[in-house]
């Protein structure tokens, strides 16, 4: 065993004479090596201690009125008074806006009052600012006219 144990690289040495796989860790961790040494840059290669910067300007909107759109299709509107870096975020004054019961993609001009709320960041899919927009009509959901079929049918033919 001694013959095998001299071919392996140094920090199997302190794991062997250190009786066991705790002190053979934090022997190693000495070194450099082992899980956890922080030597290395990180996920991403970003290297360094510089923080990446965030994307969204959500400070430009506390104290704001916001619209916020969530996975499940829920719309809520309110105060943001707070956010975090996994954009959760803290509505004051919120309301929900209610679905139409025939088609739940279709929000009513009917409001719920919630009052001071927390999103989970995950259910966010949309955060604007509720003052300079407004909504426009999908222009994917409607059809093409009788003109463009007749056209695209004719080009189909040639």
């Amino acid at each position: 065993m001694p013959d095998t144990l001299s071919k392996l690289p140094s920090y199997y040495h302190t794991m062997s004479s250190a009786g066991g796989r705790g002190d053979a860790t934090r022997a190693s961790n000495k070194d450099g090596g082992g899980r956890g040494s922080g030597g290395g840059s990180g996920r991403g290669g970003g290297g360094g201690s510089s923080k990446k910067e965030s994307i969204l300007e959500l400070a430009k909107l506390i104290d704001s009125t916001v619209r916020v759109k969530c996975l499940g299709g829920r719309e809520l509107r309110g105060l943001l008074r707070g956010y975090d870096e996994l954009v959760n975020l803290v509505l004051d004054e919120c309301e929900e806006y209610i679905r139409s019961a025939d088609d739940p993609e279709r929000v009513t001009g009917r409001t719920r009052h919630l009052g001071l709320v927390v999103i989970r960041g995950t259910q966010v899919s949309l955060v604007s600012p509720e003052e300079g927009t407004e909504e426009i009509a999908n222009p994917f959901l409607a059809g093409p006219d009788e003109d463009e079929v007749d056209d695209m049918l004719a080009k189909t033919e040639e």
